[in-house]
């Protein structure tokens, strides 16, 4: 997110459609379908998305993301009267965004993070649908509730949902075997080659 140039106008455009996917928790079509009219930004700041099966739900964005977006409107003017159908994120031939144009922002940002911060562990790849996952995490580590969660990523059965809980379940697991097992190991006494306490043993059990 700290990657895109703010004094250029795509730098602008490309961190405010970042910060929009990752505070809606998005599909990447829902992103790509986003329209002016989806956009409300008078309290409480809104987006309305159109999930599978042309389902519509209203999510609450940050006043951060809501800022990025007033600024980015104002700038594009796409907050002018007549302009309601006009697609929010659009590529230089002022179409929508394909699933692969979002993705190149995305790998491109993550190139350039990699060559800044060399001492950071990156993934290899990054995909629109992982910033997904990531809100979703960061909402479950928070302890928000997972029906919430299930209405804010647009699941039609909360069990979708419950991935998510069983992934943080999984990650903690992993933490607490990968702690304990550096324990046992720290000079774990062999007990059968201890011969005070094998004779204190046999003498106990006569």
């Amino acid at each position: 997110m700290k990657q895109p140039d703010t004094n250029k106008k795509k730098g602008r455009r490309d961190l405010t459609l970042m910060i929009t996917l990752y505070d809606t928790g998005a599909r990447v079509q829902e992103l790509i379908d986003l329209k002016t009219r989806d956009i409300r930004l008078t309290k409480p700041a809104t987006i309305t998305l159109t999930g599978k099966g042309k389902k519509r739900r209203s999510v609450p964005i940050m006043d951060k993301t809501r800022g990025l977006l007033e600024n980015y409107m104002t700038e594009n003017k796409l907050l002018e009267n007549g302009k309601q159908d006009y697609p929010l994120f659009y590529n230089s031939n002022r179409r929508p965004f394909t699933r692969p144009g979002i993705t190149y922002i995305l790998e491109k940002y993550l190139k350039q993070a990699k060559e800044t911060h060399s001492d950071v562990l990156f993934s290899d790849r990054l995909h629109p649908h992982m910033i997904r996952h990531t809100k979703a995490m960061h909402l479950l580590e928070a302890g928000v509730n997972l029906i919430y969660i299930r209405d804010l990523l647009g699941h039609v059965n909360v069990t979708t949902t419950e991935i998510y809980l069983r992934a943080n379940t999984e990650i903690k697991r992993n933490a607490l075997e990968a702690a304990y097992m550096e324990v046992v190991t720290q000079d774990t006494p062999v007990w059968d080659e201890d011969t005070d306490l094998l004779k204190w043993l046999e003498e106990f059990c006569r």
